[in-house]
């Protein structure tokens, strides 16, 4: 609640409490209209059909009409059979008012001493939570704090810290008018947006997978490099038919949320990309039936209807997947930081740390250390609690275009 220190006179913060029934606010507001008020600020909030309204007013004149106006609160209060409290009003610090802060925090299940230690990190860094509210309660139950009095730097490394050791998915990120507005959504794509290592479905159609599986395990031993890893990798299928792609398509498994997120994506004017050390064959096909128009990945080349073993043209690697990034975003002219980028592996990071927001999804350790925040619970849709966009809201619209949200998952 916030006071306008250029207004004149003295104010008084009336809140409300009690059941919630219909006439609650047009009783109070009826009452102040007959007493020399100005009003300065609102909030009303419903949890359970337990309602607190707050009304911060402002009292012209001197005690008895102050006098007057409180004694009226305390007799709508007692016919509405609520509690009040009526108190001096406050002005809001500068640092309070433009030091804001939202921490969306998320668990399957979110335990009591996850929330207590949350709260605690905030307060001991000159915090203050001025609201909680719930905008998920499955597939996880997601809150959000909204705060003041402490900057997104000062926050983010403890509460990361904190919300590993209780299980907890935490991001945290600047309020206001940046939460607006386009984004560009950039996900790479296997073991992420895909359960699957595209890689790895062709290798098993070309009857190879124990040669794959060799030279992968040199890579992350870091005897090749990406690109080296890559050719070499796609040497080995050469002659598979191009049938045979049309059956690795088929063997896909998309990541749990993955259709709800870009559906909900779209609703909101967002730019979705899919950038991918894989192979446009495969996915470029599955962005169209999704409606992604934005991909980056790596061309198998095709001779005669048989794979040849190359890839041809530009190599999407860790620095092709930044790249790809910075590109797309100037192309639909979005700044950087409306960017986010959610990855699982080594070669997500040098997108994950330029994003505006990186997202590491459950993820390799070098991918959790550049992302900003990490979600470790395996449906994809969860992105969009960080966004501000409640489960509700996402039932709501599914509902309108007679579309059905995924059940929830059946809780032990």
């Amino acid at each position: 609640m916030t006071e306008n220190p250029g207004t004149k006179g003295r104010t008084l913060l009336i809140t409300l409490s009690g059941n919630d029934r219909p006439g609650v606010t047009r009783g109070l507001f009826s009452t102040l209209a007959q007493h020399p008020v100005e009003v300065l600020d609102v909030e009303q909030l419903v949890v359970r059909s337990r309602l607190v309204l707050a009304v911060l007013v402002q009292v012209s004149g001197g005690e008895p009409e102050m006098s007057a106006t409180r004694t009226a609160v305390r007799h709508v209060a007692a016919d509405l059979d609520m509690d009040v409290e009526t108190v001096p009003g406050a002005a809001e610090d500068d640092e309070r008012r433009h030091n804001r802060i939202h921490v969306t925090m998320m668990g399957a299940p979110l335990l009591p001493d996850a929330v207590a230690n949350v709260a605690g990190e905030i307060a001991s860094r000159g915090g203050n939570i001025d609201r909680i509210r719930r905008i998920a309660n499955y597939p996880v139950t997601a809150i959000v704090f909204e705060g003041s009095g402490v900057s997104v730097e000062e926050l983010r490394r403890p509460l990361a810290t904190t919300a590993a050791a209780h299980g907890a998915d935490i991001a945290v990120q600047e309020a206001g008018l940046d939460r607006r507005g386009q984004y560009l959504v950039v996900m790479d794509v296997d073991s992420t947006f895909i359960q699957n290592e595209v890689i790895d479905l062709l290798a098993d159609e070309a009857h190879v997978m124990p040669q794959v599986a060799d030279i992968t395990e040199r890579a992350m031993a870091g005897e090749l490099d990406f690109e080296e890893s890559l050719r070499a990798r796609a040497a080995l299928l050469a002659g598979l038919p191009i049938t045979a792609l049309d059956r690795v398509r088929d063997r896909i498994s998309l990541t749990p949320g993955a259709r709800t997120l870009c559906r909900t994506l779209h609703r909101l004017g967002y730019r979705v990309a899919l950038v991918s050390g894989g192979f446009t064959e495969v996915i470029a096909p599955l962005a169209t039936e999704l409606g992604v128009s934005d991909i980056r990945a790596n061309t198998l080349e095709v001779k005669d209807g048989l794979l040849t073993g190359q890839v041809i043209g530009p190599i999407i690697d860790r620095l092709g997947k930044r790249t790809a990034l910075e590109e797309i975003a100037r192309e639909h002219d979005i700044p950087a930081r409306r960017t986010i980028a959610i990855g699982d592996g080594a070669n997500d990071v040098d997108m994950l740390a330029a994003a505006g927001l990186g997202i590491a999804f459950n993820a390799k350790a070098a991918a959790r250390a550049a992302a900003d925040t990490s979600l470790n619970q395996p449906y994809l849709d969860s992105v969009l609690y960080l966004i501000g966009v409640t489960r509700e809201e996402i039932e709501t619209a599914d509902a309108r275009e007679g579309l059905e949200t995924p059940a929830p998952p059946v809780r032990p």
